[in-house]
């Protein structure tokens, strides 16, 4: 097989396809390490790009998304068996008042991918909720998603609920969503902004790295 084909399967959001394919792939020995950083996440870059270049609209984002999703599906349970300790602990949700969740679910897809342990809070999130999950870990990364300017604001509500539950030392604050811009971030205090999924991965290992 051309483990190139998984790359196209997400991109053409071909989800049975994919998950044959990884599924081949992992039968034949290839590292879902492998498969994941050098077909899975290229290709949701790859996403990514056709979106912003409006080649891709939401439709076709939501089938590569779901295509991803089936893939990951046969990686998940060996980089568990594998994998020992996870990279980090991750709350992921779309704050309160927002109901949008494809960005979301992606972010938390790939974190799953890169080795985190990943709590998805869903979406219409309370500051509270982000606190009360929190709590559970040291350094845990929260990860906020809004895709309404309108509910941006409980982005930094929920800054704000974590300095006052004297978690904000013990946590690293990652923002995103279309609206959502580094200025943004940097006036409510986040750690990090990032402008997709994969990014978000990478930024995450380095936060908790430090």
């Amino acid at each position: 097989m051309e483990l190139q084909d998984i790359f196209t399967a997400i991109v053409e959001g071909e989800d049975d396809d994919a998950e044959e394919l990884v599924q081949e792939a992992i039968d034949e020995g290839v590292s879902p390490g492998e498969i994941i950083n050098k077909y899975m996440i290229p290709a949701m870059d790859e996403v990514g790009r056709l979106f912003e270049e409006e080649e891709y609209f939401v439709p076709e984002l939501l089938m590569s998304a779901n295509a991803m999703k089936a893939a990951l599906s046969i990686v998940q349970p060996l980089l568990k068996q594998s994998g020992g300790e996870p990279v980090g602990y991750v709350v992921i949700g779309t704050v309160k008042g927002d109901l949008h969740d494809i960005g979301k679910n992606l972010v938390a897809s790939l974190m799953e991918g890169g080795g985190f342990e990943v709590n998805d809070l869903g979406v219409d999130v309370a500051p509270e909720r982000f606190v009360e999950e929190a709590k559970k870990h040291d350094k845990t990364v929260v990860c906020l998603s809004a895709l309404l300017t309108t509910t941006m604001p409980q982005m930094k509500a929920t800054i704000e609920a974590l300095k006052e539950a004297g978690l904000r030392d013990k946590t690293i604050v990652m923002v995103g969503g279309a609206p959502v811009t580094q200025q943004f971030a940097d006036e409510i205090g986040a750690d990090a902004y990032t402008l997709n999924a994969s990014s978000a991965v990478q930024k995450a290992k380095e936060l908790v790295a430090k």
